[in-house]
């Protein structure tokens, strides 16, 4: 460790943070780095990753903290450390650089950049005599002869980078529409990827990925498919048995290494989290499947209890490791569970899978279930409410026993775009359930938002200690603008409706490529780096263009503006051929595809009894349809000319500007959908 702390030390990144003791002279991204380089014409070593990768701290200890290695960095390089989640822009191009370079991705990132920041040369974690090897070949060959050889390799991979990505994935052919005939073509190519066995995609480790099962769920609306639900189902079902869910406090870790769902990759991500909300929450309207409404409110309290700050935010993620063993806050061996729960623990045991061996390494169990409460209960001759009661209370107990164990360390900096999914959970979560604790969660986040990451001249990307320093991404941007729609539809009150409307107009001047009719990620009046991306591809948090083009879809419905539904539409047709022949990568086009296979319902609820009425038709699943509502006299377009005929509250569903026949109860509403 170093005597003195490093540059790293007056950061607001816990992942930074942790570097400010290396011996290594990190600078964070930024002027004084880059100008640095430029003026000792020395090349650039980029660290990039985040607080819970555990292989970044693996690297750390064996490297970063190792006084010989530092001092080679320290002599030959530049040293940049970059938290990923912080500054998704650089991460973006320079892990575009390493596809590029033929390399598979990952975290930790290293890159080797020129003095003037194009990158020639990088890879993910390398041991550390690897890596001390490395750095003094690179080193030597910079200094030396090979310069001109490493400065001509950069500029190819800066010409891949600055390649339009419409132009890199684009297939030929963009001029089919959108169709049935198409659509179930789309559905055939994501369903060759299923596990049919454990749900998900057939692959390991296994990924959540939320937005395919959202899709799914969209496109059983679309085609009513009992295969399609039946995958959905098996799917959520084994997320929500399996070791991934955290069985005795909530939430879900960011992924399983197995194909059964059993070891998760313990660390909690708040972008899952308020994802997963979302997806149970819609598959509970659709099902009535008591084990996604356990799942919700398990989640719910898990966000409220670990990642929520004072003043309304929500913290980012917690670490998978605690006294350096990955897991060790959440896993149990028999004998910690005789001493919680005494003479229930054998049963207990039988409900989470649990042996005196071990289901995990080491002699410990990961607690995870394999059957439905009614056949457990029936097999072991309880009444199905007893075994209820009884699981419930060996929950407390354990969550009570493991609070004494020592934490897994918590990133408690504040992303706008990771709260804005949270937000959009608790409201999908409160559409749902009408749970008033949901709301109340909801609008404390909202406000927090609104408060402290948004101004006049835009939004921000982060905050802590009060603090909020860069400026936000187009994920930011879309995902809020999202999240403020939904919760204008939660609550009909007006203000988030026009917030949205004013995020997006920002978005249309600083963020639009008016070539491409497509966003790029950063805006033009932000830092430039040596390319300026574009998010194509729904990942784990959908495409920044993806959800941007359905906002433009819901907010032109909205306020019946026909340029922000041309330009969604033109959006999807740009990536058309992509969403259908791989939509396993293109989830939430996808969903904007099913949207427009029919025109969505436009529902206007007026009268004194609005907030009712929106209450119990919010509690069915319709993903194609916006909801307007309140007092008559509203400004907003959907309100306009809409009475509460007799002093009854009325509900208008219109398609296509054409409406159907005014009626003043939820259930005739919904007969006409």
């Amino acid at each position: 460790m170093a005597a003195h702390p490093n540059r790293l030390a007056q950061e607001s990144s816990p992942y930074l943070l942790q570097h400010a003791h290396n011996p290594v002279d990190w600078y964070p991204w930024g002027q004084e780095a880059l100008e640095r380089a430029q003026r000792e014409r020395k090349p650039i070593i980029v660290s990039i990753g985040y607080a819970a990768c555990h292989w970044c701290h693996v690297m750390e200890r064996e490297s970063f903290e190792n006084l010989q290695v530092a001092a080679v960095m320290n002599a030959q390089f530049v040293c940049i450390k970059v938290d990923r989640e912080e500054r998704p822009d650089v991460d973006q191009v320079y892990m575009d650089a390493l596809h590029a370079m033929g390399v598979q991705g990952g975290w930790p990132l290293n890159v080797f950049l020129t003095p003037d920041a194009k990158p020639f040369y990088g890879g993910t974690y390398f041991p550390s005599g690897n890596w001390l090897s490395l750095l003094t070949s690179i080193g030597r060959g910079y200094a030396g002869e090979y310069r001109a050889e490493l400065n001509a390799s950069a500029e190819q991979f800066v010409q891949v980078l600055q390649a339009s990505e419409l132009d890199k994935y684009r297939a030929p052919d963009t001029t089919a529409g959108v169709s049935d005939e198409q659509f179930k073509l789309l559905v055939y190519n994501l369903a060759a990827k299923f596990d049919r066995e454990q749900g998900g995609l057939n692959r390991a480790p296994k990924f959540p990925m939320p937005s395919i099962w959202r899709f799914l769920l969209q496109a059983h609306a679309v085609s009513g498919s009992p295969a399609i639900l039946a995958q959905l189902n098996l799917t959520l079902r084994n997320m929500a048995w399996g070791g991934l869910y955290d069985q005795v406090g909530g939430g879900f870790a960011r992924y399983s290494v197995d194909e059964q769902w059993l070891v998760p990759h313990f660390e909690k991500m708040l972008y899952d989290n308020g994802q997963l909300l979302s997806l149970y929450a819609e598959a509970y309207q659709v099902t009535a499947d008591p084990l996604y409404r356990h799942v919700v409110y398990d989640t719910v309290g898990f966000l409220s209890r670990e990642l929520t700050s004072p003043e309304g935010g929500f913290y980012s993620s917690l670490d998978a490791d605690s006294e350096g063993e990955e897991g060790k806050f959440y896993v149990w061996t028999m004998d910690e569970l005789r001493e919680v729960l005494g003479t229930e623990a054998e049963l207990a045991a039988a409900y989470y899978q649990c042996t005196a061996e071990g289901n995990w390494e080491h002699g410990v169990n990961i607690l995870h279930r394999s059957t439905p409460d009614a056949a457990f209960a029936q097999a072991h001759q309880l009444p199905p409410e007893v075994l209820a009661e009884q699981a419930q209370g060996w929950r407390q107990k354990l969550l009570v026993a493991r609070a004494a164990r020592v934490r897994p360390a918590l990133d408690d900096k504040i992303l706008t775009g990771w709260n804005a999914l949270a937000l959009q959970g608790l409201l999908d979560a409160y559409r749902a359930f009408a749970e008033p604790q949901f709301l109340a969660l909801a609008l404390r986040n909202a406000r927090f938002l609104r408060t402290h990451l948004c101004t006049d001249q835009g939004l921000h990307r982060n905050y802590k200690n009060g603090r909020a320093t860069i400026p936000a991404f187009l994920e930011d941007y879309a995902l809020l603008i999202q999240a403020y729609l939904s919760l204008y539809e939660a609550t009909f009150a007006e203000e988030w409706l026009r917030e949205a409307d004013r995020l997006k107009a920002y978005v249309l001047d600083h963020f639009l490529d008016s070539q491409e009719n497509l966003f790029f990620f950063t805006a033009d009046n932000g830092e430039t780096l040596i390319a300026r991306k574009k998010e194509l591809f729904d990942n784990v948090i959908p495409a920044s263009n993806s959800v941007m083009a359905r906002n433009l879809h819901r907010l032109g419905l909205h306020l019946e503006n026909g340029q922000y539904l041309e330009l969604a539409a033109t959006m999807l047709q740009q990536v058309l051929p992509l969403v259908v022949h791989e939509p396993q990568s293109m989830a939430n086009w996808a969903g904007l595809y099913t949207t427009l296979l029919r025109p969505a319902a436009e529902i206007a609820i007026v009268g004194p009894e609005a907030e009712d009425f929106r209450k119990e038709l919010s509690r069915r699943y319709l993903p194609h349809a916006v909801v307007s509502g309140g007092s008559a006299g509203s400004s907003l377009p959907l309100l306009q000319d809409r009475t509460a005929r007799n002093g009854q509250t009325t509900i208008y569903v219109c398609f296509n500007r054409a409406c159907q026949q005014p009626v003043h109860s939820v259930a005739e509403a919904l007969a006409q959908l």
